[in-house]
C-alpha cells in the first residue's frame, strides 16, 4: 500500500471521509432551529464556532510544529478520530445553543489536525511536476467531504441528530482508513524537524510567501461564505428545485467542485501556479458580482450558474497550497501550511458574519456581492508574484 498512486487516492479518501463532519450542523440548521428554539442571527454561530474551534488548533499546531514533529498520519488519525467522537457526542447531549457551540468550537479544533496535515501528507508524495495535480485532488476530497452532509439530509428523511450520527461514523472511518493504511511519502524532508514557534510568522516576511498567503486569504474570504450560506441563498431565490435543493448544493459545491479542484491542479502544473490562481479567482468574483441576477434565473440557469462558481471558487485552492509548499523551508512546509490555513479561517468568520447581517439590511439577493472583496484581493497579489511553476531550488530531502 506504500505506491504513490495508491496512497495519493487513501489521503484524499481518508479527507472525504474526516471532513464530513464539518459542515454537519449548517446542513441541518432549519431543523435544529426548530427543534431547539434557536434565533437565525444566534444560528450563525454554529459554523462559526468551526472556524474559531479550527484557527485555534490551527495555531497551537503551527506554535508547535506538530506537522512536522508528530508523525503525520497518526495525528491525522487521531485528529479525524477526536473530530467524529465530538460531533456524535453533540447529537447525543445538545439541548441549547450553549453546547452546541462549545462541541462545534472543539471539533473545528480536532479538524485542525486533520485538514493541513492531510495537505503535507499529499506533497510528500507529489513530485514538483505532479504536485498541483495532486493537491487538487486533496482539496477535491476536502470540497466532497463538506458537501457530503448535504447529501445524507437530501437524500434520506433523517432527523438532524441522525444525521450527526452518520457523518460522525463516517468520519469515524476516515481515522480507520488513516491508521491503519496511510503513511508519509519521500518528497518532503522526513526528519524531525526542531522547534521553532518562531518559523510560521518569519514565513510572512519574505515575498514570495507573503503573496501566495494573501492570494489564499482572499480566496478564503470568499470560500466557506459561499459554502454556508449558498443554501439559503438558493432556498429564497426564484427558482424550484422540487425540494431536491440540497442535492442540487451537494452537486455544485461538491461534485462540480471537486472537478474544479482537479482542473485547477492540472493547470497549475501545465501553465504555472501563478495564472491558474488569477483565472480561478477571477471567474469567482465575477460570479459574486453577478450573483443578483442569478437570484431570479429559473432552475436550470441558476443550477449553472453554481456549478460554475462551485467550481472556481475552489479551482484555486489546491493552486496556493502547492505554491506555498514549494516556497518554504522543506522541513517547516507542514507548519508553513497550517499557519497559512489559521489566518485564511480567521477570516471566513468575518464574511460568514457578515453576509447574513447583509442580507438582513437588503436582502439576500444582494448578500454575496460582499465575497467579491476576496477575489479582488487575490487577483492584486497573485499578479505579482513571479510567473514561476517550479520550486524555487531542490534539496535532497524534497522541495522549497
Amino acid at each position: 500500500m506504500r505506491t504513490a498512486g495508491v496512497q495519493r487516492a487513501l489521503i484524499a479518501t481518508v479527507q472525504v471521509l474526516a471532513l464530513a463532519v464539518w459542515f454537519s450542523v449548517s446542513a441541518v440548521v432549519p431543523s435544529v432551529q426548530q427543534d431547539l428554539v434557536i434565533s437565525s442571527s444566534s444560528a450563525v454561530w454554529l459554523t462559526a464556532s468551526v472556524q474559531l474551534g479550527f484557527v485555534a488548533g490551527a495555531v497551537t499546531s503551527a506554535a508547535l510544529n506538530l506537522a512536522d514533529r508528530v508523525p503525520v498520519h497518526l495525528l491525522l488519525g487521531t485528529s479525524a478520530a477526536l473530530a467524529a467522537a465530538v460531533t456524535s457526542l453533540l447529537a447525543l447531549v445538545a439541548a441549547g445553543l450553549p453546547e452546541m457551540v462549545g462541541l462545534r468550537f472543539l471539533t473545528g479544533l480536532f479538524l485542525a489536525g486533520v485538514y493541513p496535515t492531510g495537505m503535507k501528507l499529499m506533497a510528500s508524495w507529489a513530485p514538483a511536476t505532479r504536485r498541483g495535480l495532486s493537491m487538487g485532488l486533496l482539496i477535491g476530497a476536502l470540497t466532497l467531504g463538506s458537501a457530503l452532509p448535504n447529501l445524507v439530509g437530501g437524500l434520506a428523511a433523517l432527523e438532524w441528530r441522525s444525521v450527526l450520527h452518520v457523518t460522525a461514523a463516517v468520519g469515524g472511518l476516515g481515522s480507520l482508513l488513516a491508521f491503519v493504511l496511510v503513511r508519509p511519502g519521500p518528497h518532503l524532508s522526513r526528519s524531525k524537524s526542531p522547534l521553532d514557534p518562531g518559523y510560521a510568522l518569519r514565513m510572512f516576511t519574505r515575498r514570495r510567501p507573503l503573496l501566495i498567503n494573501l492570494g489564499y486569504f482572499g480566496h478564503m474570504w470568499e470560500l466557506y461564505a459561499l459554502w454556508t450560506w449558498i443554501p439559503v441563498f438558493v432556498l429564497h431565490a426564484s427558482a424550484d428545485f422540487g425540494g431536491y435543493s440540497q442535492v442540487m448544493v451537494f452537486a455544485t459545491m461538491g461534485v462540480v467542485g471537486f472537478a474544479g479542484c482537479l482542473l485547477g491542479g492540472w493547470a497549475a502544473d501545465r501553465f504555472g501556479r501563478r495564472r491558474a490562481a488569477v483565472t480561478a479567482l477571477t471567474v469567482s468574483g465575477a460570479c459574486c458580482l453577478l450573483s443578483p441576477l442569478a437570484f431570479d434565473a429559473a432552475a436550470p440557469l441558476l443550477a449553472v450558474f453554481c456549478a460554475v462558481w462551485g467550481a472556481s471558487v475552489i479551482a484555486d485552492s489546491g493552486v496556493f497550497s502547492t505554491a506555498l509548499s514549494e516556497s518554504v523551508d522543506p522541513q517547516h512546509v507542514g507548519t508553513a501550511l497550517t499557519a497559512q490555513t489559521a489566518v485564511g479561517f480567521a477570516l471566513t468568520v468575518a464574511s460568514i458574519q457578515i453576509v447574513p447581517l447583509l442580507a438582513e439590511a437588503t436582502q439576500w439577493r444582494y448578500a454575496l456581492l460582499v465575497l467579491a472583496a476576496g477575489p479582488i484581493l487575490g487577483v492584486l497579489a497573485m499578479g505579482r508574484l513571479e510567473a514561476r511553476g517550479t520550486p524555487e531550488r531542490t534539496t535532497t530531502s524534497g522541495t522549497a
